[in-house]
């Protein structure tokens, strides 16, 4: 522990040094792998100490036998609207930011909020295979990638960067993917330029996105408060996950996995795995508003976690959770 203390210590104290001798950012310096990735974010930079320290962090692995009904929830709301707005390669992940100057803001209301949101921007995380991607798991399932959906409270606050820091600041809709033959027709419109922003830093004009148009066809979700899923990690986060997956292709997924985090010269290494792992959940409620026990009169029972996407604890003679075997199933349709 004592040597592992030394080694880390040493690497800040260079690391602090070339930063302040090049004017090089603090966003230059985390990465989702080794002695930048996630395990060190909050020791890179004092600022970041919540990704180490802080007890409601983000993702997190979404238990069955954890999630509580919660008959408070309401159905979650988003302006139909399009907007127009630049999709870039950040270098730590494919990122959407609507055009601010539009006169129609997509607000997000309902659900679990008690304020009105503003649409800001997605983030894209996927894997370099099919078995990791999404940064948010169901029972230990991953899935290929992850769209998450960003807004700041815009009732309390003036703009998404101020909101970033304050209570109730933000709200982070989770869509997870599956791979399938038909792509979500809006999901087409992110991914048909990717070849423009193979490297980071290189970005390019996304007209007429819906946003709406990427939610699946469900009212049923899970909700949690976390944080954000990179540095500084804070703590200001009501994260939805919807529970339905969209679809993408192996077309898609092919076309994300050539995209690299470095520049045309240095590209480094490929932009995929960009995921942070599951943190601890300290005791933190896993609400949803899906009834499992209620039926309705003259009808089947209420569409429940366990009718549509037959979360189960039991595991087969081969080995593979019954969960694991049913997701695959009912989101490959």
């Amino acid at each position: 522990m004592a040597l592992y203390q030394t080694a880390i210590s040493l690497i800040l104290q260079i690391t602090i040094h070339f930063s302040a001798s090049s004017g090089v950012s603090w966003e230059e310096w985390w990465t989702y792998d080794g002695i930048s990735g996630p395990a060190f974010w909050g020791l890179i930079n004092p600022e970041w100490s919540l990704c180490n320290k802080g007890r409601r962090q983000s993702p997190v692995n979404l238990e069955p036998g954890k999630l509580l009904y919660d008959p408070n929830l309401r159905q979650l709301q988003l302006d139909k609207h399009r907007v127009n707005g630049l999709i870039g390669n950040t270098g730590h992940s494919v990122v959407f930011t609507v055009d601010n100057t539009t006169r129609h803001h997509i607000n997000v209301t309902g659900g679990p909020l008690s304020y009105k949101y503003q649409f800001h921007e997605i983030h894209v995380h996927y894997g370099l295979h099919d078995e990791t991607g999404s940064e948010h798991s169901i029972n230990g399932y991953t899935f290929p990638a992850e769209i998450q959906i960003f807004g700041f409270n815009s009732h309390l606050y003036s703009n998404f960067s101020e909101a970033l820091h304050k209570a109730q600041g933000i709200v982070a809709i989770s869509l997870l993917l599956q791979l399938g033959d038909l792509s979500n027709p809006e999901l087409r419109i992110l991914t048909d330029q990717l070849d423009k922003i193979k490297y980071g830093g290189e970005e390019v004009e996304v007209k007429r996105l819906s946003v709406m148009g990427l939610l699946p066809d469900t009212e049923y979700y899970m909700t949690y408060d976390g944080s954000t899923t990179m540095p500084a990690c804070h703590e200001t986060v009501t994260w939805i996950i919807l529970n339905k997956p969209i679809y993408i292709t192996k077309q898609q997924l092919h076309s994300l996995r050539r995209l690299m985090q470095g520049s045309g010269k240095h590209p480094k290494a490929p932009l995929g795995n960009n995921c942070r792992p599951p943190q601890p959940l300290h005791h933190r409620p896993l609400r949803t508003n899906i009834d499992f026990n209620v039926k309705q009169a003259g009808a089947k029972y209420c569409p429940s976690m366990y009718k549509e996407v037959y979360y189960k604890e039991k595991v087969r003679s081969m080995g593979m959770p019954d969960a694991v075997i049913n997701l695959q199933q009912d989101f490959a349709k």
